[in-house]
């Protein structure tokens, strides 16, 4: 029931991610559309792929499936540059998430269904899909981007690619590292114990921490900001170490939430998802905020 009463910030994070993200898919489409026909048909055309073989795994409902074909296209667009190379955008960053996050979910899935914590056979939301990808797609957009660097923020060393991309890989390896460690924790964790006192809990309690769920968390952040530390930026090492800080972070911010929030009744486990991403975004651009740090052009 109260769950049921809370549904509203699901449907608050569909409508501030999904058509915002759409309409500057369809911009950045006709744009390059104009200027290198090649980009938008490869952005478009790989995006859904990755949609149809979501749903052909049965890993989304058909809306979540749409709401990460419009989501990744977004991040691609954001990341793409020219002359183009998909493996040189956050595509490879969007499917190591998928690939993370499937082979969790997938992982001991009778002990999950034994305990009642297994996620739906049908997949995840589109609620859920945006809750953890929106804010990264959100993020890096050329408007937020263009406003991050003219914003004075950084040290006056720092200059894009680094500022734009850390926040927004963070965001992405905190949504990795959050479904993996709780993921993990369930099958390998045994009784996790709340953040915030350290009390023993049953597995699948909100705000619950294992020590085998944190540290397969911290690897699956630190895969996410590899990957992307190499696909956005040929491996800079101030970029990888921004960026899983700020995910490592944001998903034991999501901890603290879930124990805090989410346990009374005020957060859904979507609004807790947004909000971590968020924060780990927020982190590592605190850390950028006040390091000397590498600039490029």
């Amino acid at each position: 029931m109260a769950q049921r009463k809370i549904a509203w910030q699901s449907k608050l994070i569909l409508l501030l991610v999904v058509p915002l993200a759409a309409a500057y898919t369809l911009l950045q489409a006709h744009w390059w559309a104009t200027q290198a026909a090649a980009v938008a048909i490869w952005t478009l055309g790989l995006s859904l792929l990755l949609g149809i073989i979501v749903l052909w795994l049965r890993a989304a409902t058909p809306a979540a499936a749409f709401t990460g074909v419009v989501i990744t296209a977004s991040l691609t667009f954001s990341t793409a540059i020219y002359p183009y190379q998909p493996w040189k955008t956050a595509l490879p960053v969007v499917m190591t998430v998928f690939v993370l996050a499937f082979a969790a979910t997938r992982l001991g899935r009778s002990r999950k269904e034994r305990l009642g914590t297994a996620e739906s056979r049908r997949g995840r939301t589109a609620g859920q899909v945006a809750a953890n990808l929106g804010f990264a797609s959100l993020l890096a957009t050329t408007f937020v981007q263009d406003w991050l660097i003219d914003s004075h923020w950084f040290s006056p060393g720092g200059i894009a690619p680094i500022p734009v991309y850390a926040p927004v890989l963070a965001a992405l390896a905190e949504a990795a590292a959050d479904t993996v460690s709780s993921e993990i924790g369930q099958v390998f964790g045994g009784h996790p114990r709340i953040i915030t006192n350290l009390r023993r809990a049953e597995p699948g309690t909100d705000g619950g921490i294992t020590v085998a769920g944190t540290l397969a968390g911290i690897v699956a952040a630190a895969i996410v900001a590899e990957v992307g530390a190499w696909a956005l930026f040929y491996g800079e090492a101030q970029l990888f170490w921004v960026s899983l800080a700020g995910g490592v972070f944001g998903f034991l911010f999501d901890s603290l939430l879930g124990a805090t929030l989410e346990r009374r009744g005020l957060l859904n486990n979507d609004a807790v998802n947004f909000l971590s991403t968020a924060s780990a975004a927020a982190f590592a651009l605190a850390i950028l905020a006040i390091i000397p740090h590498s600039g490029v052009g």
